[in-house]
């Protein structure tokens, strides 16, 4: 999948270097072609020389050439390449990556690059372990960036206690994977829901839930970086989406919803429900806010439409939907029961008794359950990377035709 890639590969003043050329010969091996970008400090662990012989191009360190004064463009770097790996990543590189501290070439060009960026970090066990350093790559991650660690050789969510850079096969292994997840879903059209649905009670007042639509966003990020063509419909959140191949219908109620919904699946070839969508809405909406009077109040409400069930109903051959379950108690059973009564090819159940799941966090723990086969445990990590996941599982699925 590195066939023809556009690859740069940072390098920092690490004791671990020498491992940039055995990566940088897997990548040349490969068929990429590849830009080294080195830190002043880089060049007192190995050879420009070395890594310009692999490579077959100068490699770059200063803003200008010495000897011609010829400039060196960190954006045009960054509009070229499909990847940028750091590898290895000091302490130093990362706190200066997480915070936008653009004092030298490398991370100038991080700063201008539009393609996806991983980060093996190399340093000694207490820097690793520091707080600040743990900050500092909970920040990339945030940013997007994919941090590959030594305990699994994938990208992983947590810091491993291991400071010690990832062997280039296995750093070479996680980039051959990313790009073969970008096609894996090319062709193909996903519809998103996500967030909460307000119903309003009065023009000021409405019945809601704690739903932030993270998790749904990331899912459409996901599809999207698979290859597909993202609907989202989203309810009122603060969020915003990043990538171009996503068009978003904002919505406010469930009414709302279940039209652009039910209008969307039609033109899809899969769809996640992932929204939080109230079940009941006020039987009456008043024109003019409500007026305290002293008295109690009788709110009626009623039943809002099923958008997963009449999508269920509505699904053709060779479609797909994947439902969402967010349980309290009985929690398999009750989204098995779901997943059946709604013509679910598979079910994302969340478990409010798990710590970091659910509503208004950064992480989610979710259990994938099928119509076949043993259920799917997701640990607890960050929600664009169980979106990932997720959406591993979906196009694994369409792609065999189960």
């Amino acid at each position: 999948m590195l066939k023809g890639k556009h690859i740069i590969l940072g390098i920092t003043g690490s004791i671990a270097a020498y491992k940039a050329a055995y990566l940088l010969r897997l990548l040349i091996k490969q068929g990429a072609e590849v830009q080294v970008v080195m830190t002043p400090a880089g060049k007192e662990f190995i050879t420009p020389v070395t890594l310009s012989s692999l490579s077959g191009k100068p490699v770059v360190s200063e803003f200008f050439t010495a000897n011609t004064g010829e400039w060196h463009s960190h954006v045009d770097l960054g509009l070229w390449a499909d990847a940028m790996i750091i590898a290895p990543a000091t302490a130093s590189t990362i706190g200066k990556m997480a915070h936008g501290i653009a004092d030298n070439m490398l991370v100038t060009t991080y700063l201008s690059c539009k393609a996806p960026v991983f980060v093996a970090p190399a340093m000694d066990l207490d820097m690793y372990a520091h707080p600040s350093t743990r900050h500092n790559l909970d920040l990339l991650r945030s940013y997007g960036n994919h941090i590959i660690e030594p305990a699994t050789g994938e990208l992983a969510s947590h810091l491993t206690g291991k400071g010690r850079m990832e062997e280039p096969e296995n750093i070479v292994a996680v980039l051959d994977r990313f790009f073969e997840r970008k096609q894996s879903l090319a062709g193909k059209t996903v519809l998103v829901t996500a967030g909460p649905t307000y119903e309003k009670i009065d023009p000021v007042r409405f019945i809601g839930n704690y739903s932030s639509g993270k998790m749904g966003f990331a899912l459409a990020e996901a599809c999207a970086e698979a290859g597909a063509e993202v609907v989202l419909v989203a309810g009122p959140v603060a969020l915003k989406t990043g990538h171009p191949s996503i068009r978003r219908i904002d919505v406010e109620s469930a009414a709302e919803m279940y039209r652009a919904a039910v209008e969307a699946y039609d033109h899809a070839d899969a769809a996640i429900m992932c929204a939080a969508v109230a079940d009941y809405a006020p039987e009456t909406v008043s024109d003019v806010k409500l007026k305290r009077s002293g008295e109690e109040r009788v709110l009626r409400l009623k039943p809002n439409p099923d958008i997963a069930a009449e999508l269920g109903h509505r699904k053709r051959a060779g479609q797909y939907l994947v439902g969402f379950a967010l349980e309290t108690n009985d929690e398999e059973s009750n989204a098995r029961s779901k997943m059946a009564k709604k013509n679910l090819d598979f079910i994302v159940l969340n478990s409010l008794r798990d710590a970091g799941a659910g509503f208004r966090c950064d992480t989610n723990k979710v259990t994938v359950i099928g119509r076949e086969g043993k259920p799917v445990e997701i640990p607890c990590k960050l929600k664009t990377e169980v979106a990932v996941d997720i959406v591993d599982l979906l196009a694994r699925c369409m792609n065999e035709g189960r």
